[in-house]
C-alpha cells in the first residue's frame, strides 16, 4: 500500500486518542496459566503449558476490556511473577488515576511500564484499556484500527517433532484448509531436512514458512535454502534464520536468499524495538517485519508499522502462544489495518 494509506487507516484511532476521556472505575490482574493440547517446541524452548497474565479493566460506565501478557521463555523479558507484579503495579496507577484523554492515559502506562523488559505486560494492559474504550463507543476493534477488513488468512505452525509427526500434523492441517504451513527448525540441522522431505513427500502442494527461531548460523541458514533447492522447494518466507544480534549474518542471509533462491527473509527475534526496526530498514537487512505485541507493545507496535510501511518493507503478526485474548486482539489489528501479509 502506498504512504498514504497510513494515516487513513489510523486517522479514527488517532482522532479517538485525543478526544476519548477514559475513566477507569476497576482493574485487577490474574494468572492465566492454561496446559497446551500438544507441546510446543522451537529452537529454544518446549512449552507444555502457558503461564500468562490477564489483566481486566472496568471504566466507569460499566464497559469492559481485557488484555493478555504472554510470557514465553528466552523470548520476553518478564517470567510470570514479574509480569504479575508489574501489572498489578499498572492496575493500581489506573484504578487511582483522574480521568484523562487516552492518548495521556497509554503515555502513562508507557512510563510505567518502560522499554522492552515490560513488553509484554505493557501490551496486555494497553489490550485491556483499548479494548473497554473500544466497547464503549460500540465499535469491533478491527474497525477502530482503521476497518479495511474483518478478516485474516493466517498460516499454522507445526513444531519441532519427528519426521513421521510432522508429516501427520502437515495432513491435519491440509485437511482442515490451512494453505501455508510454518515449520520450526533451527535445533538440528540434519533432523530439520528430514522433516522438510517428510512433509513434501506427504503434502507437495503445501507452501512453507520456516522460522528458525535464530537456531541457525549463516552458513547453516543458506544450506538449508540450498538443500531445498534441490528438492525443488521454494519456502514462502525465511524467519529469524540466525541469533538476534548477529545483524552481519542477516544481512548476508537475506542477501543470498532474495539473489540466489528467491526467498524473502523475515526478522522476529531481531526487532525489540524501533530502534531495531531502522537498524534493519536502512541496512536492508531483512525483506519482512514480523510485528508481535508482547515485544513492543500496542503502540510501540503502531509506531513501528508505519516506519515499515513508509520503507516499502513487508509486514507479518504473529504471537507468543497466547490464548484467544492476545491473539484476538492482533488478529483484529491485523484486519483492521489490512497491510499485513
Amino acid at each position: 500500500m502506498e504512504a498514504t494509506t497510513i494515516s487513513t487507516t489510523n486517522f479514527g484511532f488517532r482522532n479517538l486518542m485525543a478526544t476519548f476521556t477514559v475513566d477507569v472505575a476497576r482493574a485487577e490482574n490474574r494468572e492465566l496459566s492454561v496446559p497446551l493440547i500438544a507441546p510446543f517446541t522451537i529452537a529454544s524452548s518446549r512449552l507444555e503449558r502457558v503461564d500468562n497474565v490477564a489483566i481486566r479493566v472496568e471504566l466507569s460506565n460499566g464497559c469492559v476490556g481485557w488484555g493478555e501478557a504472554p510470557i514465553l521463555p528466552f523470548v520476553t523479558a518478564e517470567d510470570q511473577t514479574i509480569a504479575m507484579a508489574k501489572a498489578a503495579e499498572a492496575c493500581q496507577f489506573l484504578k487511582r488515576s483522574p480521568v484523562m484523554t487516552l492518548c495521556s492515559l497509554l503515555t502513562e502506562i508507557a512510563s510505567i511500564l518502560p522499554g522492552h523488559e515490560f513488553a509484554s505486560v505493557r501490551a496486555g494492559v494497553e489490550m485491556a484499556v483499548i479494548d473497554a474504550v473500544a466497547n464503549s463507543i460500540g465499535v469491533p476493534l478491527w474497525r477502530l484500527f482503521g476497518g479495511v477488513s474483518n478478516t485474516i488468512t493466517t498460516d499454522i505452525t507445526i513444531p519441532i517433532v519427528s519426521p513421521a509427526e510432522a508429516a501427520e500434523l502437515a495432513s491435519k492441517y491440509c485437511n482442515q484448509g490451512f494453505k501455508t504451513l510454518k515449520l520450526k527448525v533451527g535445533k538440528n540441522l540434519k533432523a530439520d531436512i528430514e522433516v522438510l522431505q517428510a512433509i513434501r513427500e506427504a503434502h507437495p502442494e503445501c507452501l512453507f514458512i520456516l522460522d528458525a527461531n535464530e537456531g541457525y548460523k549463516p552458513n547453516e541458514a543458506i544450506e538449508v535454502l540450498e538443500k531445498l533447492h534441490e528438492m525443488g522447494v521454494t519456502p514462502v518466507l525465511f524467519e529469524q534464520p540466525v541469533h538476534r544480534d548477529d545483524w552481519e549474518g542477516l544481512g548476508h542471509v537475506t542477501q543470498i536468499a532474495k539473489d540466489k533462491y528467491g526467498v524473502s527473509v523475515a526478522a522476529d527475534e531481531s526487532c525489540r524495538s524501533l530502534a531495531d526496526v531502522k537498524k534493519i530498514v536502512h541496512g536492508n537487512l531483512a525483506d519482512v517485519i514480523n510485528i508481535k505485541l508482547a515485544k513492543v507493545g500496542v503502540m510501540g507496535a503502531l509506531e513501528i508499522i508505519e516506519v515499515v510501511r513508509a520503507s516499502g518493507l513487508e509486514l507479518m503478526i504473529g504471537g507468543m502462544v497466547e490464548t484467544r485474548l492476545a491473539m484476538g486482539f492482533a488478529g483484529h489489528l491485523a484486519a483492521g489495518l489490512g497491510c499485513f501479509k
